[in-house]
């Protein structure tokens, strides 16, 4: 048979960039809340040879989960390290070409980072609950929790209080430091609005 090449590019969504994107100093600006990706796209599209025939795509997504097709997406259930192998069959001849290509697809090192509060809107003098939620960075031994409410204030925890003492919009800031060794960042940090009403 003509030997043909499979060329692919995957990317599990937002997370190809999320380390060169998301690390930043505390004094830096930061975005919005950075989410678990559990979602890749997977795409042979360049690989198709007129020459060599119909090929079929199968891709085995290391979750039972088969799908075919030159370009594919998939969403994962749950943060894992999974092995994405693809199977090309030949429709002329009926061979199929086992693990052309395998892939590794880590949902679990990449960094979260969101938080939560009762309400968007809140009067001053109420005590409000801000949760770091799932917020972590996997590949740090130590990590500290820092916010910045705005306001002249700062906090170190998990889940703290805070009392805005004036009316105003605030955009507060939760910092991630990390401690530890190879791959770990130094900080990531995320911002969401809250109005104070009298």
């Amino acid at each position: 048979m003509r030997f043909f090449r499979v060329l692919v590019c995957a990317a599990a969504l937002g997370a190809s960039t999320w380390h060169a994107a998301h690390a930043q100093s505390a004094a830096a600006d930061c975005g919005p809340p950075l989410l678990p990706q559990l979602c890749v796209d997977f795409d042979a599209s360049r690989s198709v040879d007129a020459a060599a025939g119909n090929l079929v795509y199968r891709w085995h997504m290391g979750d039972s989960t088969t799908l075919s097709g030159f370009t594919i997406n998939h969403c994962y259930k749950r943060r894992a390290r999974y092995q994405v192998v693809l199977d090309v069959e030949v429709s002329a001849t009926g061979e199929v070409r086992r693990a052309e290509k395998t892939f590794e697809v880590d949902l679990v090192t990449q960094p979260v980072i969101n938080f939560s509060f009762p309400a968007t809107t809140v009067h001053v003098g109420q005590a409000i609950a801000f949760d770091a939620l799932d917020s972590g960075l996997p590949t740090c031994q130590n990590i500290a929790y820092i916010w910045d409410f705005r306001d002249g204030t700062t906090q170190q925890g998990h889940r703290i209080e805070h009392t805005f003492r004036r009316a105003g919009r605030y955009a507060v800031r939760l910092s991630l430091r990390g401690y530890g060794p190879g791959d770990c960042a130094d900080s990531h940090c995320a911002t969401r609005e809250v109005v104070v009403v009298p």
